[in-house]
């Protein structure tokens, strides 16, 4: 499944991303599921929490896909 996520401002921090599309719980689950490599940015494992992500990319968890899209 894909979801098409607006990102307001210039970025939104990887962390807080899997957080406001309820992908994940809490900051601690989503600190979990980065650091045990289970995101992809752009089909790459990242591992960086704050991970600056912009419109244009894409994120992927669990066979969920989200797609940035300027506001």
């Amino acid at each position: 499944m894909s979801i098409r996520f607006a990102v307001r401002g210039e970025y939104i921090q990887l962390d807080q991303l899997l957080k406001a599309t309820g992908l994940c719980d809490s900051g601690g689950s989503a600190h979990a599921a980065i650091a045990e490599g289970r995101v992809k940015v752009d089909a790459a494992v990242d591992t960086r929490k704050r991970a600056k992500l912009r419109p244009g990319q894409t994120m992927t968890i669990g066979g969920e896909t989200v797609e940035l899209i300027a506001e």
